[in-house]
């Protein structure tokens, strides 16, 4: 009776909306599917083959050949359980699982190998408590921001997008989206925005590319900003960059990346064709009570960390640690007696926002750590010096792969190849790095999270991005590092009076 009731449900709300409800998923249409695709012999050799490698690999820990052969065995590892993490759809295994197996895998390889394991030990300890950094940096951002969503707080930016003509509008919403990427994280920023021009755009041609303008400046946005991106973040965090250097010198660069295909797509037919000026074609929420309140005071939060850490000297995990708790009284206090209003408070915030996301980071940054304390990141660091000895071609290439790999590892592993001995902090290298690891996962839809997002949103095709857009997003990214080394070379800079507000001449 209650599947029916829910199936009931779900084709009323098919008709009327044209999508079915997302709790169709769980009930019958799915059912039906689920028997008429079970294979409960299949299933059974794969749960076989699981636990087969998993006795082989045991086996194998135990032989002597790890020990003496500790850096083939890991790279080995790493290599297979990226390939896992790479092809997730294919495997229909999670990348998150993939990834923590294989970081306690690699930890277990590098206990056996190293002297003792009383120094495998001490150097787990030491790369736990870095990456808990980015760790407890990250659910604090992303609670603020799921406390502000809640609260329609985004709708203070978007409403006040009202222009419908296609060439203004485009140039808009990048502007707006690089904008809100360098405060909020890149893949929030595409949601929000992406979201926004299903209200603003029918869906047609002209809409996948507005979508594909949000992904490239939600990545360039979040090169420039030590709190626009995780691969930015964590530079920060641990010394590579500073706030006021970084900001100054990747600006003008991040911002050319976005206006180098803005102006090329702007010329395209999609763009200057007729019948795209439109009304809105979704009405939009109300926003929430207090919802500015709770939309200055989140903004704020993120907006002080940096401040907070020039003041105190703390790490910035704990600056986003005195946001949130401020941001969760205040939201226990403005909503109290009020039993409808559950789901604008941080406890229910904490349960929708991507703690899968943040397990996967944890697992990569845990493996990558296995690999620096066993001295394979400066071997391959001594590879590249002696084979490409140009710091330039180094960053950039760095860029390139990340539109096919992800840049969160990517750039874990350049700190753990390169030091602040080689490179001191604000160097030159350590800020392409982060343009370049920032902005170049837009030249692909799958190299960034924002692209993924964007991909699922808009169910946009592989293909269709790499047709239209993968060539403007490559020119800007050229161009962005074209921009930072004529500034870098001929010394020029944003004027540098913003470095005399108080307390921010420190950071």
């Amino acid at each position: 009776m209650q599947l029916k009731t829910r199936s009931y449900a779900c084709k009323e709300l098919t008709s009327s909306s044209g999508e079915c409800d997302p709790l169709c998923s769980v009930d019958e249409t799915s059912s039906q599917d689920f028997e008429a695709t079970y294979q409960p012999k299949t299933d059974l050799l794969k749960a076989l083959a699981i636990l087969g490698a998993a006795a082989i690999g045991t086996v194998a820990i135990n032989q002597s050949w790890v020990a003496a052969n500790q850096d083939v065995a890991m790279a080995l590892l790493f290599g297979i359980g990226y390939a896992g993490i790479i092809f997730e759809e294919s495997l229909a295994f999670n990348k998150s699982g993939v990834g923590l197996l294989m970081a306690v895998s690699l930890w277990v390889i590098r206990s056996i190998g190293a002297p003792s394991t009383e120094v495998a030990v001490s150097e787990l300890t030491h790369a736990s408590a870095e990456v808990s950094e980015i760790i407890f940096f990250l659910l604090g951002a992303m609670t603020i921001v799921e406390i502000v969503d809640a609260h329609q707080g985004f709708k203070l930016v978007t409403d006040n997008i009202t222009t419908r003509k296609p060439r203004t509008l485009l140039w808009v919403v990048g502007l707006v989206t690089f904008l809100l990427s360098s405060i909020l994280d890149n893949l929030t920023s595409t949601i929000v925005m992406v979201s926004l021009l299903r209200k603003l755009v029918p869906p047609s041609e002209y809409r996948k590319l507005l979508g594909a303008v949000v992904v490239i400046a939600a990545n360039a946005g979040g090169a420039w900003t030590p709190i626009g991106d995780v691969t930015t973040t964590m530079l920060w965090i641990h010394g590579q960059i500073s706030t006021l250097p970084a900001m100054k010198a990747l600006i003008i660069p991040s911002a050319v990346s976005l206006a180098v295909p803005l102006a090329l797509l702007s010329l395209t037919s999609e763009v200057n064709g007729t019948g795209q000026d439109s009304p809105n074609v979704l009405s939009s929420k109300q926003m929430a009570p207090r919802g500015l309140l709770v939309f200055f005071v989140g903004i704020g939060a993120l907006v002080f960390v940096p401040v907070f850490k020039a003041l105190t000297g703390l790490p910035p995990f704990m600056g986003m640690l005195l946001g949130l708790g401020v941001l969760w009284i205040l939201t226990d206090a403005i909503h109290y007696g009020e039993s409808d209003r559950q789901t604008l408070k941080v406890p229910q915030a904490l349960s929708r926002i991507d703690t899968q996301g943040t397990l996967f980071f944890l697992g990569i940054l845990l493996s990558v750590s296995s690999l620096e304390a066993a001295g394979i990141l400066r071997e391959l660091a001594n590879y590249l010096d002696a084979h490409i000895p140009n710091i330039e071609l180094i960053a950039s290439a760095i860029g390139v792969v990340s539109a096919i790999i992800d840049n969160v590892p990517l750039v874990a592993a350049t700190m753990g190849m390169y030091d602040l001995i080689s490179f001191p902090q604000d160097s030159e290298f350590w800020q392409l790095v982060a343009y370049c690891a920032g902005t170049g996962g837009s030249m692909l839809i799958i190299g960034s999270a924002a692209g993924v997002a964007f991909m699922g949103m808009e169910k946009v095709d592989f293909f269709w991005y790499l047709r239209k857009v993968s060539g403007v997003a490559f020119a800007g990214y050229a161009a962005g590092i074209a921009a930072y080394l004529a500034i870098h070379n001929l010394h020029l800079s944003l004027p540098t009076t913003v470095a005399q507000v108080p307390f921010l001449s420190g950071l």
